[in-house]
């Protein structure tokens, strides 16, 4: 029997992209083995989400630590009893410090609404109408120190639609991620897609880069 990846899924909202790896897993179409959800948020709907699902969560407030390298060493000491090959952050609304990056170094996934590298940050859907482009998107990308820097794993993209709204363009790219997240998270679980010397490698190879869908 082929060994599946334990994943950890990271969240800290209702968990949409968390619903969407459930569901691809569900029906088989992934190497991963959903072995925790972590909440910073105890109200997070994700977290009904797992339960309902089946998959252990667990839960600790970053309120309750005076900083950020302690809140994320107690998540660290709580994760690693579940024993994870790979981390995936699907609305985990924290910042993660150097020490925790380091600690999962090359195993800790990220999806973010832009076609990176551009518009790192927030707001990045108005931004892109504010700019007049023509494509958007989202970019699954390993995460290292460096925010929204990491090497690029997927991207899926989409045309900005002539008098759309940032709120409308979200949604649209929200259905995209619900694609692709758990599409690069199998390839990572695979070892089809691996973080080496600080780069992506695609079956063997150095990506220079991403893999790019339109939808």
């Amino acid at each position: 029997m082929v060994r599946r990846c334990k994943t950890a899924i990271l969240i800290s909202g209702s968990g949409t992209n968390l619903q969407a790896l459930i569901d691809a897993v569900g029906r088989g179409d992934l190497a991963l083995e959903l072995c925790v959800v972590f909440s910073n948020n105890p109200n997070a709907f994700g977290l009904e989400r797992a339960e309902k699902a089946g998959i252990p969560t667990a839960c600790i407030q970053h309120r309750d630590y005076p900083d950020r390298e302690s809140f994320d060493d107690a998540v660290i000491a709580e994760l690693d009893q579940f024993e994870p090959d790979l981390l995936v952050l699907a609305g985990f609304m924290r910042i993660l410090s150097n020490r925790f990056v380091k600690h999962y170094k090359g195993r800790i996934l990220n999806i973010h609404p832009a076609l990176l590298p551009n518009y790192p940050g927030l707001n990045t859907h108005q931004r892109v109408i504010d700019a007049g482009d023509e494509w958007h998107g989202s970019t699954v990308h390993f995460v290292t120190e460096k925010l929204d820097a990491g090497p690029r794993i997927l991207q899926g993209r989409l045309k900005v639609k002539p008098g759309e709204t940032a709120e409308q363009l979200a949604l649209r790219v929200q259905a995209v991620e619900h694609h692709i997240y758990p599409q690069a998270a199998g390839w990572v679980g695979s070892g089809k897609v691996e973080f080496r010397d600080g780069h992506c490698w695609v079956d063997g190879k150095q990506a220079q880069e991403p893999v790019v869908q339109s939808f």
